[in-house]
């Protein structure tokens, strides 16, 4: 059995349709999702719909706890503009659905978080710390840093599967990840229109600062 692992979409709707579509053709239905749905862009119900859809194997990441927590981020103004958009459009049933997953949890025996083990949500996980690790499981999977890895051949399997919506390694594809047949960990890249979600952002009101990140792969502002 093949599983999808995706993370950090961040209403980044043309992106996560095209990684679907990517998982379809490979013939893989077992999909798990490391959160950070919410945030950033601007099609925020669409993609919580696609990803309803497909798999309840879902951890929340910390733009989804600020979304259902009303908080905001404290690193980030702009991270906060892209929120308060999302808090007035997001739907009321995908909000209470969404506040119902977890942070952390076990899923076709693989432990999965958003950020690390000592803060599920907002550690940038070292995985050079594969080995410190009190964790029972081989396969081990987290998001957040937007910048895939994959480690196959320590004790424990890790990987990060990169970032659906906002890819941060100069790459702008879409990135994904799979746990093939092997039962090795695979990062995949597929083309997306990216023009298709700045023009939705800049629709709805936001400038280029917050969407021209797309076409080059780095966070909003590089």
């Amino acid at each position: 059995m093949m599983i999808g692992i995706i993370s950090d979409i961040h209403g980044n709707y043309p992106a996560l349709k095209a990684v679907i579509e990517e998982l379809e053709k490979k013939g893989i239905s077992n999909i798990i999702c490391l959160g950070d749905i919410c945030g950033y862009y601007s099609q925020v119900n669409e993609c919580l719909e696609l990803v309803k859809s497909l798999t309840e194997n879902i951890v929340i990441g910390n733009h989804d706890y600020y979304i259902i927590n009303n908080e905001n981020c404290p690193r980030s103004n702009s991270a906060n503009r892209c929120l308060d958009y999302q808090r007035k459009v997001i739907k009321p049933e995908l909000l209470k659905w969404l506040s119902k997953k977890p942070a952390q949890a076990v899923y076709y025996g693989i432990n999965c978080v958003h950020g690390g083990w000592n803060n599920y949500l907002d550690e940038y996980f070292d995985y050079k710390m594969l080995d410190s690790l009190n964790i029972k499981e081989k396969y081990v999977v987290s998001g957040h840093n937007h910048i895939p890895v994959v480690i196959n051949d320590a004790n424990i399997k890790y990987c990060n599967p990169g970032s659906v919506g906002q890819p941060r390694d100069g790459n702008y594809k879409a990135s994904y990840a799979i746990l093939n047949n092997n039962k090795d960990f695979e990062i995949y890249r597929v083309e997306y229109d990216y023009k298709e979600t700045q023009e939705h952002m800049k629709k709805v009101g936001f400038e280029e600062y917050f969407y021209k990140n797309l076409e080059y792969g780095l966070k909003i502002g590089d």
